[in-house]
């Protein structure tokens, strides 16, 4: 696997942030006029490949497909594609398959950083009522994570300012939502999450259920800003476009329930000064929430003993679940 901790993240991420700050503005090109016979060649070729779904049984996968060329040829002509552009984008796409693994997904960030995933997201996740809104799912969810009883700790030994999180899971109409699971997941406070220190610890991430009462409550970890990873071929794009890896602070959670929608979201950190220019366009307004400042010596909500010394915050997230679709 690809170690992506190449150097220290915090600094790589300070400098790229910079660099992307004082990028200059990249010029638009006009396209040059195209004469109507060489018009007419391209689109038959669109045409061409178009008619060649025609025996496609399943409708759906025809609609999709024929969308994909359509708009695909388009882009082509559009900008006039060169075929060394073509053949750099090949590689480009391969780069990325060869350092996708079990435990980084380069074509999911990829899709994230250039919006995809959160336009997939606002498709697939119509506004109802005042369900809570969904963001991106981002690369480093795991399957399988530890169970936690309420109140309990999912940092599991991961460096960082120790966290209280608490709040509902409720319907629509308001009603608590008993047995929901909630699967939670950061980065600690080195902008790292478990799975890209290439060994086989389980940090910062667990799930856990509501209550009876739909309460929910768990120690985790402050919230950091980090790089997403870029030391591969989605980095060197962020890079050449004049864009910065860094993603606000957040904390993942992911809620299921019987006969109501999954929801897929973050919380941000009210104040983070990377809330508009998240590298993944994940920040909704209504999830940015107060994480607030605890000294050293504050009595825990748990009453768990922190060491003197050790300072922590404390949020609240009240989740609604959407019914399900279908």
């Amino acid at each position: 696997m690809s170690d992506t901790r190449t150097g220290s993240g915090t600094a790589q991420a300070a400098q790229a942030a910079q660099a992307a700050q004082t990028a200059p503005a990249v010029p638009v090109v006009p396209t040059p006029a195209v004469p109507p016979q060489q018009r007419q060649r391209e689109e038959e070729i669109t045409a061409q490949v178009l008619r060649s779904f025609a025996g496609c049984t399943d409708p759906r996968l025809g609609e999709v497909m024929r969308s994909l060329v359509h708009h695909l040829h388009a882009f082509v002509r559009d900008v006039r594609l060169t075929e060394a552009e073509w053949s750099r984008a090949v590689d480009f796409l391969t780069e990325a398959g060869h350092i996708t693994d079990d435990r980084r997904q380069e074509f999911i960030l990829l899709s994230d950083v250039l919006g995809l995933s959160m336009q997939t997201v606002a498709v697939n996740n119509e506004a109802y009522g005042d369900a809570t809104e969904a963001t991106v799912f981002g690369p480093f969810f795991v399957d399988g994570s530890p169970e936690v009883e309420p109140g309990g700790d999912i940092s599991f030994g991961a460096a960082g300012e120790p966290c209280w999180v608490e709040g509902t899971v409720t319907d629509t109409a308001g009603a608590p939502v008993p047995g929901a699971r909630i699967e939670v997941w950061q980065a600690d406070e080195d902008g790292f999450y478990d799975t890209q220190y290439g060994d086989e610890r389980t940090a910062a991430r667990a799930h856990l259920f509501t209550g009876p009462d739909g309460r929910y409550a768990f120690w985790g970890l402050t919230p950091t800003p980090y790089p997403i990873p870029h030391d591969g071929p989605v980095g060197e794009l962020l890079a050449r476009t004049g864009r910065s890896p860094m993603r606000a602070s957040h904390l993942h959670f992911m809620v299921s329930a019987p006969g109501l929608r999954t929801l897929v979201t973050h919380i941000f950190v009210e104040g983070d000064e990377l809330l508009d220019r998240d590298a993944v366009f994940g920040v909704k307004g209504s999830l940015v929430r107060v994480f607030r400042a605890q000294p050293a010596g504050a009595p825990t909500p748990d009453g768990r003993d922190l060491a003197d010394d050790r300072t922590w915050s404390r949020t609240r997230f009240d989740i609604v679940l959407a019914p399900a679709v279908g």
